[in-house]
């Protein structure tokens, strides 16, 4: 008897054997929606308990990354918007978080990974951001990168490498200054300012925008929106998505005169 399980193997090895030979995208950002619309749609007693299996998720996601060999990964989990949320509902979110972060630590996982943090991480508790700064110490090697963003704006990170510049340049004349700033010179003082810029974004749930995520990185990104929630987003998903990826002809605002 032909079960759902074997039926979903066969499909998953397939999609893998279609994309195993592409140009696959070296550098991937995830926005992870959808947990709380999940929770209800579940009926589950609390979010935290669709946090804790998005958390797992995320885990699977890196860990098809690192296997297919995509050697940076961004995600955000949590918007500077999000933090205006309902204090109960985004402690509980911490502490999973922390979670995720102990885990980290001694989760074979992540041996290939360096891990960064960006965003308004002094604007998260103490006890995380001691998580954060382990993390980061102990986690400091790994040829691969995964950056975390908390906190995050898209907006913000752009004002605040302008910010930046401005002081760095301080005693310039604002005339010698407004000649001097360039595209480069900005992107020098992002908050990753040597991570290239995204390849593919995903963004699961259904939702169609961007929500202001790597505003300056993302360009030419290829961008595709996934219609499942977070916390059940499967293997299959993330390789429908790497195939709609290499079937597009990315042209960076370039004509070619031969599209694929």
């Amino acid at each position: 008897m032909v079960t759902p399980r074997f039926v979903y193997s066969v499909y998953e090895n397939r999609l893998q054997n279609k994309i195993k030979n592409e140009n696959l995208p070296q550098h991937i950002g995830l926005i992870h929606d959808g947990h709380r619309r999940y929770a209800r749609r579940e009926n589950l007693l609390t979010y935290e308990v669709s946090y804790r299996i998005g958390m797992v998720r995320f885990k699977e996601c890196l860990a098809w990354c690192d296997e297919l060999g995509i050697n940076h990964v961004t995600s955000w989990l949590l918007s500077k918007e999000n933090l205006s949320r309902p204090e109960e509902e985004l402690n509980s979110y911490y502490l999973v978080l922390n979670e995720l972060f102990q885990e980290l630590l001694i989760d074979d996982l992540v041996d290939n990974f360096k891990i960064n943090f960006v965003g308004s991480i002094d604007l998260l508790p103490e006890y995380l951001q001691n998580s954060i700064k382990q993390l980061q110490e102990i986690r400091g090697g790994g040829e691969k990168i995964l950056t975390i963003a908390l906190g995050y704006g898209g907006r913000q990170e752009i004002v605040d490498a302008i910010k930046s510049l401005l002081k760095e340049n301080k005693e310039l004349e604002i005339d010698d200054l407004i000649k001097s700033i360039n595209d480069e010179q900005i992107r020098d003082h992002l908050y990753s300012p040597d991570s290239p810029d995204i390849d593919l974004i995903i963004r699961t749930s259904g939702e169609s925008r961007l929500s202001g995520f790597l505003l300056w990185q993302s360009a030419y990104s290829e961008v595709v929106f996934q219609d499942v929630y977070w916390p059940e987003f499967r293997k299959i998903d993330f390789l429908r998505c790497l195939r709609e990826y290499v079937q597009r002809d990315r042209r960076f605002g370039k004509w070619n005169k031969e599209p694929r």
